[in-house]
């Protein structure tokens, strides 16, 4: 009997010391996705690969065994597996197998990230920024004077907080131009412009929004959501003509600027029309936050199913434990398809509203994505509105997207197209 026992215990040891590997699962055995991917982020930093398994098991994570790493995830709450060699070769077998639509992205570097926001503190808040925090990934804060200065090379990922690009501030003015917070910021961009040596807001916002472009063209990884996303290209296809009636720029707009629009300068949007209204809180017939016959309890959008082996770059970026996600209202909250350009891959859709919700490009040596709505777990987020609470969201597959642009710069995957 001491000779089973003795064997049985030698056994078990063996097992536990051939179990040098840690297994993220991102399927719905995990008790908080958001927080898996801020350990992924925390390994990277100390130099540890990590292997991004795309549609295994909702697109798991897999890393060298290291006791810090399984106690990190115990105190974040993150549920985690250490496996043996042998089962870490069986799993990266099944996935290298060509019946199944599945692949690996080795990840080696945490990217260095920036969020593009103001120091004013205005009344809403930043799904980016809520993320980041509550999944502890770190990020600096910038804003027009840092990107035209210089320091966007310094990044290797830009978030564009809530902006408008076009120097309307929000096309705010009707509902809420005797607030001070409304005021603030508006004295706030003209100071800034006033130092940076504009003579508006909107010629500041467009020399930054090139800016911004150059540096995707140049390699950089870019993502917005709500109205950063249309109102930029706007700004873009917009530069030879004066969109700001006098409310916003002290001189009336051009009567004929839709005449004048350039979209060969855009990276998403084309055929649009501006909202020509300086009191309708809309931008052009780009969003369709007003036209949409889409009620709450209907309303979800569908990611697309990538091919893993053959286009990693969407698949990576789509990567959830669902494909069916909650949809979300805000300024911009979603577009509409026949004013996407057709080079543009649509990853996230509701057909039958006719809407895409996220969508991706290259431009140059870098890449874009755009995704609409303000808050994932916030349905119909309002100026003033508290901040959304993500401990009572920690499986959002909303948010888990965002995460996924977070740590797409790391993946080390050559880019390929079917």
């Amino acid at each position: 009997m001491k000779r089973i026992v003795f064997i049985f215990l030698l056994v078990l040891n063996a097992a536990f010391l051939n179990a040098s590997q840690i297994l993220i699962p991102m399927d719905q055995v995990q008790d908080n996705h958001l927080k898996a991917y801020g350990i992924t982020y925390w390994t990277l930093e100390r130099g540890v690969e990590v292997k991004w398994l795309l549609n295994y098991r909702g697109g798991s994570f897999l890393m060298q065994f290291a006791e810090e790493i399984e106690n990190e995830c115990l105190v974040r709450g993150v549920s985690c597996e250490v496996i043996a060699d042998g089962q870490a070769s069986q799993i990266l077998n099944e996935i290298s197998s060509p019946s199944q639509n599945m692949d690996v992205v080795p990840m080696q570097k945490a990217p260095k990230i920036a969020v593009y926001t103001p120091s004013n503190k205005l009344p809403w808040d930043d799904a980016v920024t809520m993320v980041l925090t509550y999944a502890e990934i770190p990020y600096d804060k910038i804003y027009d004077k840092e990107i035209l200065e210089g320091e966007l090379s310094d990044y290797d990922w830009l978030h564009l907080h809530h902006e408008d690009f076009t120097g309307q501030y929000g096309k705010f003015y009707k509902n809420y131009r005797h607030m001070p917070w409304y005021q603030q910021d508006v004295e706030t961009n003209e100071q800034m412009a006033r130092e940076m040596g504009f003579m508006k807001v909107s010629e500041m916002k467009l020399v930054v929004s090139k800016t911004i472009q150059n540096y995707v063209a140049s390699g950089g990884f870019l993502f917005a959501m709500c109205a950063a996303t249309d109102t930029y290209d706007i700004a873009l296809a917009a530069e030879h003509t004066d969109i700001c009636e006098s409310m916003y720029d002290g001189d009336p707009a051009d009567e004929s600027m839709n005449e004048k629009l350039d979209y060969s300068r855009t990276f998403a949007f084309y055929n649009f029309h501006i909202e020509e209204d300086p009191y309708r809180y809309e931008y052009s017939d780009i969003d369709v936050t007003e036209s949409r016959k889409v009620d709450m309890a209907n309303d979800y959008f569908t990611l697309f199913d990538f091919s893993a082996k053959w286009d990693p770059v969407p698949t990576m970026l789509t990567q959830n434990h669902t494909r069916i996600v909650k949809g979300f209202m805000g300024q911009t909250t979603a577009y509409k398809r026949e004013l996407i350009k057709p080079e543009v891959l649509v990853m996230g859709e509701n057909k039958n509203a006719g809407e895409a919700r996220y969508i991706h490009g290259e431009f140059g040596n870098g890449t874009w994505t755009f995704y609409g709505g303000h808050d994932p777990e916030d349905y119909r987020h309002a100026v003033g509105d508290p901040p959304t609470d993500l401990n009572m969201y920690p499986n959002s597959p909303g948010y888990r997207l965002i995460l996924n642009n977070v740590l797409f710069p790391s993946a080390k995957k050559k880019k390929q197209k079917t």
